[in-house]
Formats: C-alpha cells, sequence, structure tokens
C-alpha cells in the first residue's frame, strides 16, 4: 500500500484494485440503520462482507449496536478496535479458542453462538478460571438445516442447562432465514420468512415463560432484512452486506433501495476478437461462484468466462470500441467472498482516492 496515490483518479491507479464509492456506501449504511431501527429493532451488522473496522465504526457511529464476526480472531481484530459488543454467531471449539474468547471477555463483551452443551461447558471452566463472565446465545434451526439446535425441547433443555453454568450468562438465542432469501414471489417469501422467525420468537416467549433472560433474539440477513424488521419479538438484526448492495442482493435476493457501491478496478489487457476483451481480473481478483460480477457502464459487455488471472468479456456494439489499456468496473458480484481475496480497500469520493483502509480481518480463520 502506498498513501502517495490519495487525491488521484481512480483511473490512475494500477489494477486489479478493490474500490468503494464511499456516498454510496454510506448511504447504504445510513438506510439500513434508519430501515432496522426505524421498526424498533437493533442493528448488529454482520462483518463478513468487509472485515475491516473502520467499516464496523462507521455503522456503529450511525446507530448499530455492535458487530457480528464469524470467528473468535475476527472479534480479536474488532475488540481491538475499541468495539465492545462483538457476537461471535457461529460455533467455536476447541481449547485454544476458548482460551482466546475467555481473554476477549476481559476488555470486551462478546458473545458466543451454540447448538449443544458441550461447546459451552468446557467455556465455562475457562471462564471460571480467569475470572471472567462470557455471554452465550443458542442458534436455533428454523429451516435452514445447517447448525441450530431443534426448536422445542431440545432448545429449552439446553438454554436451561446452559443458565446453571458458572462463568457463563445466558443471553437469548438467534436463528437464519437463510434458506428462503432468493424465493421469486414476493409474497411467498414474506410469508414463509415471517414464519420461519415465528418459530424462534415462540421459542424466546417459551424460555421467557419458564423464567429463563432471553433478552436476544437475533435474526435477519441482508437478503431478509426489510421483511425480518418487521416480525415481532426480534431484537436486533444482523444484516452486514447491504452496504455494498452487490449484486447478489439486488439480483437473486430483490432488495430495494441499496445502491451498489463495491467494485473492482480492471484493465483490458487483450482484444483478441472484434467481439472478446480480456481483463487482468479473474478469480484470485473477484469470486463469482455465488453470482458472476457486471461490467459497470457497459451494459453490452457481458462477462463470458473467468480463470485464475483473466475475466473474458463478450462485447456488444456499444463496447466493442475498448481497446487494450483501457480501464473497466466490475460490480461485484458477491462481496463476502471477494473481499478477503484483497489486502486494502480503495474508497473514493467521486473519482478521487480519499482512503485506503486495510482489510484487518483478512485471513483471521481460527
Amino acid at each position: 500500500m502506498t498513501t502517495g496515490c490519495i487525491g488521484q483518479t481512480k483511473y490512475e491507479l494500477d489494477t486489479p484494485t478493490l474500490c468503494i464509492e464511499l456516498d454510496l456506501m454510506e448511504s447504504n449504511i445510513r438506510m439500513m440503520s434508519d430501515n432496522i431501527r426505524g421498526k424498533g429493532v437493533s442493528w448488529r451488522p454482520h462483518a463478513k462482507c468487509h472485515k475491516t473496522p473502520v467499516i464496523a465504526l462507521k455503522q456503529i457511529r450511525a446507530g448499530a449496536i455492535g458487530v457480528t464476526c464469524a470467528k473468535v480472531s475476527e472479534a480479536e481484530v474488532m475488540a481491538a478496535s475499541g468495539i465492545d459488543d462483538i457476537l461471535i454467531a457461529n460455533m467455536i471449539v476447541g481449547q485454544k479458542k476458548w482460551e482466546r474468547l475467555a481473554a476477549l471477555c476481559r476488555d470486551s463483551r462478546p458473545i458466543v453462538a451454540c447448538d449443544h452443551f458441550a461447546q459451552i461447558e468446557p467455556l465455562s471452566e475457562i471462564c471460571v478460571r480467569n475470572g471472567v463472565t462470557c455471554r452465550v446465545i443458542i442458534e436455533v434451526n428454523i429451516g435452514l438445516d445447517r447448525v441450530g439446535s431443534r426448536p422445542g425441547r431440545d432448545t429449552y433443555d439446553l438454554a436451561e442447562a446452559i443458565s446453571k453454568l458458572r462463568g457463563i450468562e445466558f443471553a437469548g438465542i438467534m436463528g437464519y432465514e437463510g434458506h428462503l432469501l432468493r424465493i421469486e414471489d414476493p409474497r411467498e417469501k414474506r410469508q414463509k420468512i415471517l414464519d420461519a422467525l415465528s418459530v424462534l420468537t415462540e421459542c424466546a416467549d417459551k424460555l421467557r415463560r419458564d423464567g429463563l433472560k432471553c433478552d436476544i433474539v437475533s435474526a435477519g440477513g441482508t437478503g431478509s432484512y426489510q421483511i425480518a424488521a418487521e416480525c415481532e419479538g426480534i431484537t436486533e438484526l444482523q444484516a452486514g452486506g447491504g452496504i455494498f448492495a452487490d449484486v447478489f442482493y439486488q439480483e437473486q435476493c430483490h432488495v430495494t433501495g441499496l445502491d451498489s457501491s463495491l467494485t473492482v478496478l480492471a484493465t483490458v489487457v487483450s482484444r483478441p476478437t472484434l467481439d472478446r476483451a480480456v481483463l487482468d481480473s479473474g478469480r484470485k481478483t473477484l469470486n463469482p461462484d455465488t453470482q458472476s460480477p457486471l461490467v459497470k457502464n457497459w451494459p453490452d459487455a457481458q462477462i463470458k468466462r473467468m480463470s485464475a488471472e483473466h475475466c473474458e468479456l463478450t462485447l456488444g456494439p456499444l463496447s466493442q470500441n475498448l481497446k487494450i489499456g483501457d480501464k473497466v468496473e466490475l460490480i461485484v458480484g458477491y462481496a463476502d467472498f471477494t473481499t478477503p481475496l484483497h489486502d486494502y480497500f480503495y474508497g473514493f469520493r467521486g473519482d478521487r482516492l480519499e482512503v485506503i483502509w486495510p482489510i484487518a480481518g483478512r485471513g483471521k480463520l481460527q
């Protein structure tokens, strides 16, 4: 990284470069925060799309209560930047990870998800030994069939057992309606999401009736946040990817009101035929598996194939004048799988480079 290029125009930079349009990202942050909090729900956005404390802090200044991570190491990065309220929405297993989680509890307030007593009993012993308390929530399987305790007796018994552990504070439950994000019919999508989330809120109500504290009922990804925010009984949403509003969320999940703010700047390196161009940005720069990128400002240019280092375009009449050395922007198809391929975000205000942010959570997989 060099800060010497601050102030340069976008097309003066070398490529490939991962670019944020700051005005659009900041507008998306405000839009999501206002939408969620306007429904009386807290916002705890997932950081997997950006893995960058600077961006998480922007979300908190806009009204988010904290941040959601997937790994202890990501939570450590966020805590080191002064972020206190951190949900690790994943099962944490292993002596070294439990020790690190307990250490994190000394100066911050992490929450860790679980779906089995075996994930939490050893953590309890370590927390007691270290004189700390860790908050725990249960992930409930509301239909995704990935992880999660079964709603009903399994969840109630697990919550009761966890609540008796020393060094552990049972704080609530979470669920993820990710299997419903791509339903095409809006009425069907809305109803199925509300039905799935009602399983979660009914679990929470039963736990409270049984005398257990259940302050947190967490759910909601970007692909469903506008619906999930309206579900009575959900206390917070984890939707985070909407700040980039990538092609996946707009085209497959039909999320509205947000603008794509994340692109990759690429260079035309070859023009084998009139109707074909090759860019210097392949799968090591953008991951197309969930959603292929789009070519910005060239609507008749289509991505034909991506290999390790090359992106091949099929050109229409409007884009056939592209020549070797020209710069082209690709709208990122799915940020969660593209961000970890890069070391830095380059933030632009208009076409002028304003900031360069290290992606500090990159490679934090443990």
